[in-house]
């Protein structure tokens, strides 16, 4: 009952025949047929690599967005961010984690959705990219997510530094602006005091950077991060070896940088100036208000019997076991030690573990959690961490217990109303103590944890706290003290504070405690007078005045006389011009000191200028920071505005350089707009 399927004709020469034809070739047909079979296997393949080589361009789009696009360039294995439509430049990232020689292709594993584009090396990593919300009107913003498909793969993006100036990260031992003049090894992108480690990062930082070309990287903070800067070349981003953790980034671009600006402190914290740093005995409680009335005897014998004593951790701690006395027992604030200036104190979230007050705070079962200690492996107990501080073996507070930090806040609201103290400074916020010792952290206190914290507690203590860092804290009405600088005339010392002044006023801290004048950290020429005088012409436009070697110590009565000018100079001119310009911080997020480019946007010249600030849109300071010099160059930023000199009362245009403008020791450059 079957039935033989249809035969078709299908124009063919028929199996049998053409088998049949071969067997009866000779052997050299054979031959030359096998070889011609070879040959075109080979121009196939040479042809298929020609064309990939001639055909594919060296760089293709992989995402686009409305007003920028990414693209793969395959020569160096790297990611590109071009600004739509003319596809101007914006950043090169060269990728060291996957194979340069293998580009993505066409085919896109996330095809089906297109504001995501998916690639996977198959030994290596993922890449994944994806069009986000714009962090602000008039950006567009990308996420990068690299996810390792290996435990030992190390995944790390380098930014490029050609033709783009970078500013934010981390503040450093000798601070640069942009960050591209800048060195440093790979190391953990977390806040340190430089004081105790110079090579690593200081105490105000962001995981956030700007470039010039109109582009910020932004990274979370729950993402473990090590920061390596190679000067002039690039900065790169990585994840710590052995982690197999995702590397994940956020790029925005915009073409008014000004959009680009990291979000800033809403409110003003009050704080009188200047600030006079107490050096004296500290012994006993006796000699130091000995000390201390000496020293406003002698402020008010040259006439400068105003701002605040600050008075150090070591003398507080002295006058606070002499003088600290239970508050149920006091019915009212003590008087001032200092009349008619204002005390500050200074206290830190350390405690030696032979001092009275480690000792006394663990009586009693709950205070056994108030301090840091090491996570317990099994059910074993915890052990305390123990760590240095000023040369001391210490405990440090534990800022994850309700109640150790309710113990602390209330000891300093105690003490400050003890010694009539108006400000409390803190020491010793920054820095991860887990990370130092390399044990695992609580989730809670990792990276920065500690740091941001701690900050948020202690600005439940009002107007007049002051802290050592500043780790996404900016929205906090804390004052922040900057790290120490050398003595000199390097970036470590007087060459080293505006760039200091204009990274913490970019990553939003504007009101922030410069170092005494002249620096406070040895440097190779003691009592420099040319260097007191000119350092003390910066901070007299800064928030702050701050003195650790009074004039009359330092120097001649000409350098005293000129320090009570720029006292009433910063009194009268300057304080008015930081009230003013606090309100449109608060209300745009603008920060109060301002670099050359903010006025001059699209000046290449404007973007590596560290020596001059602004102070809003009005004020220009370009001191003098070259040792023995009485001259300088001078860009006057803001094309079609008209700067006024303050010295001469002559004006200049915007947008241009005066060249060797005159200052002698006794003056200082200042244009008014």
């Amino acid at each position: 009952d079957r039935t033989m399927p249809l035969s078709r004709h299908t124009g063919q020469i028929p199996e049998s025949t053409w088998t049949l034809g071969f067997r009866e070739m000779t052997e050299p047909w054979k031959g030359a047929v096998g070889c011609l079979g070879v040959a075109v296997f080979f121009a196939m393949t040479i042809g298929i690599i020609s064309w990939q080589a001639l055909e594919q361009p060296p760089e293709e789009w992989v995402l686009r967005g409305r007003d920028a696009g990414m693209l793969w360039e395959r020569g160096r294995g790297a990611l590109l961010l071009r600004a739509l439509p003319a596809g101007r430049p914006v950043l090169a990232i060269a990728v060291g984690s996957v194979p340069a020689t293998e580009p993505p292709p066409p085919r896109d594993r996330c095809w089906h959705d297109g504001g995501q584009f998916c690639y996977s090396w198959e030994e290596d990593a993922e890449l994944r990219l994806s069009l986000e919300p714009p962090a602000a009107p008039g950006t567009e913003c990308y996420g990068v997510r690299w996810t390792p498909l290996r435990p030992d793969v190390t995944l790390k993006d380098c930014f490029s530094m050609a033709n783009v100036s970078w500013y934010g990260g981390p503040s450093l031992h000798a601070q640069r602006w942009p960050l591209n003049g800048a060195e440093s090894p790979a190391q953990p992108l977390v806040s340190g005091d430089l004081s105790a480690n110079p090579g690593g990062f200081g105490p105000v930082l962001d995981r956030y950077f700007l470039g010039s070309t109109g582009v910020t990287v932004t990274v979370a903070p729950d993402v473990s991060l090590l920061l390596s800067l190679e000067s002039q070349r690039q900065f790169c981003l990585e994840t710590p070896a052995g982690r197999a953790e995702p590397l994940q980034y956020q790029l925005c671009v915009s073409a008014d940088t000004l959009n680009l600006q990291a979000p800033t402190m809403r409110n003003f914290p009050p704080c009188r100036s200047p600030i006079w740093r107490y050096h004296g005995l500290e012994g006993s409680a006796a000699k130091i208000r000995r000390g201390l009335r000496s020293l406003v005897r002698r402020l008010k014998r040259h006439r400068l019997q105003e701002g605040v004593v600050s008075l150090g951790e070591r003398g507080t701690a002295v006058l606070a076991a002499a003088d600290l006395v239970p508050s149920q027992r006091r019915k009212r604030q003590a008087p001032a030690l200092v009349e008619p200036l204002e005390l500050s104190i200074t206290l830190s979230p350390y405690a030696s573990v032979t001092s009275p007050l480690f000792l006394r705070s663990l009586r009693g079962r709950e205070a056994a959690g108030y301090w840091l200690s090491r996570q317990p492996r099994r059910e074993g107990s915890s052990i305390l961490l123990l760590t240095t501080w000023k040369g001391q073996l210490c405990a440090r507070l534990n800022v994850t217990s309700e109640a150790a930090l309710g113990w602390y806040l209330a000891r300093a609201q105690r003490l400050r109303q003890a010694l009539g103290a108006t400000y409390v400074a803190f020491e010793g916020v920054e820095s991860n103590s887990f990370l130092e010792q390399d044990v695992p952290a609580p989730a809670e206190l990792a990276g920065d944890g500690y740091t941001e914290v701690l900050a948020a507690a202690l600005a439940t203590l009002g107007n007049g706290t002051i802290i050592s860092a500043g780790v996404r804290s900016s929205h906090l009405p804390l004052f922040v003290q900057m790290s120490p600088l050398h003595s000199d005339w390097s970036h470590a010392g007087l060459k080293g504070l505006i760039p200091s002044v204009l990274h913490y006023s970019l990553l939003g801290y504007s009101f922030f405690i410069p170092d005494a004048v002249g620096g406070s950290m040895a440097g190779k020429t003691p009592g420099d007078r040319e260097l007191f005088v000119r350092w003390l012409q910066i901070v007299t436009f800064l928030p702050v005045m701050a003195f650790g070697t009074p004039p009359w110590l330092c120097c001649d009565t000409w350098v005293l006389n000129l320090t009570r000018q720029c006292i009433q100079r910063h009194r009268d001119f300057v304080v008015p011009l930081l009230l003013k310009y606090s309100e449109e911080w608060q209300s745009l997020g603008y920060p109060i000191f301002r670099p050359a480019w903010w006025l001059s946007p699209t000046d290449p010249v404007a973007f590596t200028i560290e020596d001059e600030f602004l102070i809003g849109d009005e004020v220009l300071v370009a001191p003098i920071t070259e040792k023995g010099h009485t001259w300088r160059d001078i860009y006057l930023p803001g094309e079609g505005h008209l700067w006024l000199d303050t010295n001469t009362a002559r004006v200049f245009d915007g947008g241009t350089t005066l060249r060797n403008y005159s200052a002698s020791l006794a003056e200082v450059p200042v244009f008014v707009k």
